[in-house]
């Protein structure tokens, strides 16, 4: 009976630990990198050393009120920055978009003019088993630290539970 109490307590332990590595796996991309979200940052250079993967979440860092962030329902409307068919607007300076499947999203810059300058981008979203570009100083990963505690905290657990 302690057998299987004990063997309970562990798978559920594991189960927990799981859902926090998958969670905690999901990268934050802050658009632009360092300098964020402006028009004077190559956004498609920016883009081309990032893998965007389901569960990751783009942040729009900007001056709220000299930019904004719009998302643009196709490629047609993207690459003539139509901004009048937009999805969704956001203008806090401090936008989170989270990529919730594999597919092209496009976002521009909403202030007059800005999207023509290149203040746009499209990001493609993978499955998120997908292979990982290397990691930049302009993604922000807690997947390692998260790999570094659980490597002490599952022995632990194990190790605390098992009082057969």
């Amino acid at each position: 009976m302690r057998l299987m109490e004990g063997m309970s307590r562990i798978f559920f332990m594991l189960f927990l630990l799981a859902l926090i590595a998958k969670q905690a796996s999901a990268a934050q991309h802050v658009v632009g990198g360092s300098q964020g979200w402006d028009e004077s940052v190559d956004l498609n250079s920016w883009v081309s050393g990032q893998t965007f993967k389901v569960g990751d979440q783009l942040v729009f860092k900007y001056s709220s009120g000299l930019h904004s962030v719009v998302e643009l329902g196709s490629e047609t409307a993207y690459k003539n920055c139509d901004l009048g068919t937009a999805l969704d607007s956001k203008n806090t300076g401090n936008d989170v978009v989270k990529l919730n499947k594999v597919g092209t999203r496009y976002f521009a810059c909403g202030t007059l003019g800005h999207c023509d300058q290149g203040m746009k981008v499209k990001i493609t979203t993978v499955a998120g088993n997908a292979p990982s570009a290397p990691a930049s100083a302009s993604t922000t990963s807690r997947a390692s630290t998260i790999q570094s505690f659980s490597s002490f905290l599952l022995p632990a657990i194990v190790l605390s539970v098992w009082k057969i």
